[in-house]
Formats: structure tokens, C-alpha cells, sequence
């Protein structure tokens, strides 16, 4: 009997493959696990950082109003704005 050497080479290729493959997915998922959690904590930062910017801001425009200081809500407007078009928010909120 004669052994069909294509046949038992392509069946170890497959194994190998097989397992080549289970490696790179077992290191795949914990890479994606451990990005994950970091990613949760840059959004849970970046959550407490937005509430704190947004609180800054609103009691700066009341403490501007309350003291009717027109020049300085002027530049402080004209500071944010400019931030605004730096990041390119503005486009975005017009369109």
C-alpha cells in the first residue's frame, strides 16, 4: 500500500494551521479584553472632565453677568470660540 504523501501533508497543514490560528485568536481576545478596559476608563475620564469643563464654564458666564463685565465675557467668548475653531467644532455645530 502506498501512502498518499499530498493527503498526509495537507492534513498536517491543516493542524498546524489549526493551531497557529488558536494562538493568534487566544492572544487577539485578551488584547481586545485589555483595550477594552482602557478604553472604559479613557471615557469615564474623559466624562469627568467634560462635566468639569462644562460646570467651569457655566459659572464663569454667571459670575460675568452677575458683575456686568462686558469686556471681559468679550475676550473670554472671543478665548473659547477661537479654541472652537482650533478644534473645528464650529463647522460642526453650523452644519
Amino acid at each position: 500500500m502506498e501512502i498518499n504523501w499530498i493527503a498526509v501533508g495537507w492534513i498536517i497543514d491543516m493542524i498546524l494551521n489549526g493551531f497557529v490560528w488558536l494562538i493568534i485568536a487566544s492572544f487577539s481576545l485578551l488584547l481586545i479584553d485589555i483595550t477594552d478596559t482602557w478604553t472604559r476608563k479613557a471615557i469615564k475620564w474623559m466624562d469627568k472632565a467634560d462635566k468639569w469643563i462644562r460646570k467651569l464654564i457655566d459659572n464663569s458666564f454667571e459670575w460675568i453677568q452677575k458683575k456686568n463685565l462686558k469686556i471681559i465675557s468679550s475676550i473670554f467668548l472671543l478665548i473659547i470660540f477661537g479654541i472652537f475653531a482650533q478644534l473645528g467644532i464650529i463647522p460642526k455645530l453650523i452644519t
